[in-house]
Parts: C-alpha cells; sequence; structure tokens
C-alpha cells in the first residue's frame, strides 16, 4: 500500500475508534479510487459499514467520522456525499510525494514454485502454449518483484507410451534421429500414429518399446535423448524469438520423476489412499463425483502396471515441497485441466505432502479463438504453430514501421520484434486470463486502443520528449492542474498494482493500470505543456514525465513486454 493510502487507512481507523469505540477501530476502510473527478482522489463506504452495526443513520456516521478525521498535511477536508460516503482529495504535496517515493519490496523469505508452458517432444509448439508461457513468465516476473524467490519449472512433455511408438517408427524406417529437426519429428509422430492404428502387431511392439525405455534400455535411451535434444534445440529458440527468460535449467520434464512414481503408490498404499478398481489403483476423493453421482477417481497406477500423468504429477508436488521447499506452488495450465488439479491437490494434501499452509493454485486460462470465435485453426484445420505466429507479428509489425521514416532499416528490424512480440503478449494478458479471447493481430497491432503498441509508442514519446528536454529530471513539486494530478495519482498506486497482481495471479489488472496511465499521460500533454513552461513548472512535469516513463517501462517488463526509445 502506497503511504499516502496507509496513513489515510490509519486516520479513518484511529477517527473511528475516537467516534465508536477502540473495537470498531479495527474496521478496513476499503479505500478505493474515486469513481469521478469530482468525487476527488479516494471514497470510502465504511460509514455506510458502521451505520449497520451501530443502527443508526449513515449520513450522521459519517459525519461523526468527518469530525473526528484529521487530515492535516495529508487532504483537503473530507467530504460527504449521498447517503454517507465519505470523498478525501489528496493535497498536491501529498500526491508529488507519491510520485517521489520509490517503489521497493523487500525480500519476503519464502519460495515460489511456478509450473509453465509444458512443451511436448516431437511435437512443435503451438498456439496453446502461448498463453501459458506468456502468463507464466509475467506471474514469475511480478512475483519476483515483490520479493519472492522465484523457481521456474518447465514441465515438458517426454515420457509416456507415445515415445514407445516413437522409438519403434524411428526402428522401423532405420532413421537417424540427429539427422531430423523439429518439422522431421512432428512428420515421424504422423507416421507412427497411422502405423500404430493400423497395425497390431506395432502396436505391440510399441508397448513392449515403452517397457524398455522405462526399464533403461540403452539402445531405445539413446534414440529418445536425440529425440529430446532436438525438441529442446527449437523450444530454445521459440524461447529466445519470444524474449521468454526460460532455459532448459528450467526443464524438469515428465522423464524425471521416471524413479519415484512407485514410490508415490507405495506411500498412498501404506496410507490407506489407494484402491484397486478393474485392475488400477485409484484414490477416491470425497466431494469428487461425475454429473451421475459415481465417484470420480484418480488413476495413480493404470491396470496394466504403467503410470499415467497423474501419477507424475503426485511426484511433482512431493519434489517442490520435500527438495525445492516451495512455500507456494503455481499451475499456468488450460481451464480444461481444472478438475484434475482440484483431485492432485487434494490427494496430496490427504497424503500431508502438501502442508495446509502451502498454496496450491492453477492458473486457469481459456482459449485463443479466430475471428469466427472458434479455436484458433490454420485454414485448413490445423493448429496454428506458435513460430509462425510470431514470424507474422514481427512482418505485420515491419511493415507498419515501414511507413514511418523515423528509424533506419537496423533499428526497424529491432523495433519490429519488440513491437509485434508485445503486440501479441499484451492482446493475451489484457483480458482476464480465465477468458477466450480472439486473436486478430490487426487489432493487436494498432497504435490506438488498449493495444501492446500503445504504451510502447508512449513510452517512445516520454523518451523523445525527455531528451529533448535536455536537463536531468529532478523531483515533482507542483502539482496545479487537473492532468497533471491525474496522473500523479496514478503513478503513486504503480506498487500496489503490482502486489495486487502478485495476490490474484491476474496480469490483466496490471495491462489495465498501463493503459490508465497512458491515457493519462495523454491527457496530461493535451493540457500541460513542458518543454515551454518554465522555471519550477517545467522541472516538475519534466520530472513527471520521467517518473511516467520509469512506470511504463517498468510495468511492460513485468509483462516480459520491451520498451522501445523510439518507435
Amino acid at each position: 500500500m502506497s503511504a499516502a493510502l496507509s496513513a489515510l487507512a490509519t486516520q479513518l481507523s484511529t477517527a473511528v475508534s475516537a467516534a465508536f469505540g477502540a473495537e470498531y477501530g479495527g474496521l478496513d476502510p476499503e479505500l478505493r479510487a474515486a469513481t469521478r473527478p469530482e468525487f476527488g482522489h479516494y471514497q470510502t463506504n465504511l460509514a455506510l459499514r458502521l451505520a449497520k452495526t451501530l443502527a443508526t443513520s449513515p449520513r450522521a456516521v459519517a459525519e461523526q467520522l468527518v469530525e473526528a478525521l484529521d487530515l492535516t498535511g495529508l487532504c483537503e477536508p473530507a467530504q460527504i456525499a449521498g447517503p454517507g460516503f465519505i470523498n478525501l482529495t489528496l493535497l498536491p504535496a501529498t500526491l508529488a510525494a507519491g510520485v517521489n517515493e520509490p517503489v521497493a519490496f523487500a525480500p519476503r523469505g519464502e519460495t515460489v514454485v511456478v509450473d509453465y508452458s509444458q512443451p511436448n517432444v516431437a511435437k512443435q509448439m503451438h498456439v496453446g502454449h502461448l498463453r501459458s508461457t506468456v502468463i507464466g513468465d509475467a506471474l514469475c516476473n511480478v512475483l519476483r518483484s515483490v520479493g519472492y524467490e522465484v523457481i521456474r519449472q518447465n514441465h515438458v512433455g517426454d515420457w509416456g507410451t507415445q515415445f514407445g511408438m516413437l522409438v519403434e517408427q524411428v526402428l522401423f524406417e532405420d532413421l537417424a534421429v540427429e539427422t531430423l529437426d523439429i518439422e522431421g519429428l512432428q512428420q515421424l509422430y504422423q507416421r507412427a500414429r497411422k502405423h500404430f492404428d493400423a497395425d497390431g502387431k506395432f502396436v505391440e511392439l510399441s508397448r513392449a518399446r515403452v517397457v524398455l525405455l522405462q526399464s533403461g534400455d540403452a539402445g531405445t535411451l539413446a534414440i529418445w535423448r536425440q529425440m529430446v535434444e532436438v525438441s529442446l534445440t527449437e523450444f530454445d529458440r521459440i524461447y529466445q524469438q519470444l524474449g521468454s527468460p526460460l532455459t532448459r535449467a528450467d526443464v524438469v520434464g515428465e522423464s524425471a520423476y521416471n524413479d519415484r512414481l512407485q514410490g508415490v503408490v507405495d506411500d498412498l498404499t501404506t496410507a490407506g489412499l489407494l484402491t484397486e478398481s478393474g485392475g488400477a489403483l485409484c484414490a477416491f476423493l470425497p466431494g469428487f463425483a461425475g454429473r451421475d453421482g459415481s465417484p470420480l477417481p484418480v488413476i495413480v497406477r493404470k491396470s496394466d502396471g504403467g503410470f499415467g500423468y497423474s501419477a507424475t504429477d503426485l511426484a511433482a508436488v512431493r519434489h517442490r515441497i520435500d527438495e525445492l521447499q516451495a512455500d507456494r506452488i503455481v499451475y499456468v495450465v488450460d481451464h480444461r485441466q481444472g478438475l484434475h488439479f482440484q483431485q492432485i491437490f487434494a490427494l496430496c494434501r490427504a497424503a500431508g505432502w502438501l502442508p495446509d499452509g502451502v498454496p496450491a493454485e492453477h492458473v486457469a486460462f481459456g482459449t485463443v479463438l479466430g475471428k469466427d470465435g472458434k479455436p484458433f485453426k490454420t485454414r485448413d484445420g490445423g493448429t496454428v504453430r506458435l513460430a509462425s505466429l510470431l514470424d507474422g507479428a514481427t512482418a505485420r509489425a515491419r511493415a507498419l514501421l515501414d511507413e514511418r521514416d523515423a528509424l533506419d532499416d537496423d533499428a526497424k528490424a529491432t523495433v519490429a520484434a519488440a513491437v509485434g512480440i508485445g503486440a501479441i503478449k499484451y492482446a493475451d494478458l489484457s483480458s482476464d486470463r480465465i477468458n477466450d479471447y480472439v486473436f486478430d493481430l490487426d487489432r493487436m497491432v494498432a497504435m490506438t486502443g488498449n493495444t501492446g503498441p500503445y504504451l510502447q509508442y508512449a513510452h517512445a514519446r516520454l523518451s523523445r520528449l525527455l531528451s529533448k528536454a535536455g536537463e536531468t529530471p529532478g523531483r515533482v513539486t507542483v502539482l496545479t492542474e487537473p492532468a497533471e494530478q491525474r496522473l500523479a495519482l496514478l503513478l503513486s498506486g504503480f506498487g500496489d498494482c503490482v502486489l495486487q497482481v502478485a495476490e490474484t495471479l491476474q496480469p490483466h489488472r496490471l495491462c489495465t493500470y498501463l493503459y490508465e496511465v497512458a491515457a493519462a499521460l495523454s491527457a496530461f500533454y493535451e493540457t500541460c505543456p513542458v518543454l515551454t513552461s518554465e522555471g519550477e513548472v517545467r522541472t516538475s512535469r519534466i520530472s513527471l514525465c520521467a517518473a511516467t516513463r520509469t512506470v511504463l517501462q517498468d510495468g511492460l517488463g513485468l509483462l516480459g513486454i520491451s520498451a522501445p526509445d523510439a518507435m
């Protein structure tokens, strides 16, 4: 909470205690930004809530509160509106202090593990991986900024029955896997799938190959490792293009837990949490039932003795708690896995593997849609590959920059990548993540409206202005115009916004905030001359512009978006 908000909350609590008794002083004033300029900067409905408890008139309560409220040096005299709302307007000096106050968070001494991206070996990354990666990166950035120790975990799909099928197809075709690229692996998978569906003998060989893989057969593992290497090389390239900090050091694939799966079964059996059902070992947890009322199991070991992804996810939770010492666990996975994670978390808590004091949160997200409102597909109905999306966005941004003469070719190439990739990221992050959104590249790269390029341009425009100013920004000291007061008020709320995102894991809140800052900046430009103003007013406005640029740059950085100095 900013210093001004904290001071307001303290003064309101003190006033409540003075007017109505100490037993009411702990009530949260629930200060909210005023909805209209004439209502000041903040509002509280504290009087209305107190009136219900005291069985008296809200307006009378508000009058007593205002009389007891000491806002000296902080606010203008409080105003009562409507049935008993209290409106508060900060003094210009208070607003200036909020801008000049640096945003800093102390280390929490807590570790958060964030599981995200999760591409599959032998397959190209597609549009579905975009959301997990972009949201996960933003959340990691925000959580780290507020003082968490953040551990990224890229739970790559590199194990399971499909790899028996793939290895067997490699042997059938006598292929040298190391000569394949990711497209070659994808085509190999498609051929193997057709072979598997058409040939019963190949099915038997593939299943036997899975056993060899899981038991550590040297020849099988060698082919598997080559497929993993080709895939990770491609993932590295995509992450670099996307501007994601994910590296191979963050990859902890399904295979990493293979040796732990039998221990998961043994410990759950000892705890009496598994039941045999149709040859499989399952956990039936209270509160989980199908539409017909029948219990919904967590299948920990399949009837053929193999392990599915539930066993792997259980082992991953144990690893993150016992070895990574997580104080909070976050999974960025699409909404269709909601029930799965509810069951996994419940089973881990029942087994004592996930302590009650450790939050385990599923950060669910919706689907990327085409302009037709259906899941985003290629023209022939195939999955849209992430590489083609990123290339297309960069090309579209370059075409727009080519219409301008402000940059040379090398600079245009750099800025086009920043704008194109930033446009895709911002479009993904700017709506509530649980909602589906339409992938419309024309709208994403637009320089107007709530888009990434609009914010990037606001930053570039500030950079140009500050370069022209020819003086080192200092402190904001003069805030007489409503437009500059509005901008200053927004800037002082940056830290609160970042904290809110860290708590709710909703990055769209930061996008909304940054867009409001950019819009307030535009209004400031219209009514408050900067370079042509004089004296202390000029110095203060230059400093306000510098503070705005810092917030835009830092905010975009938390979202994983570059902020070019020229566009």
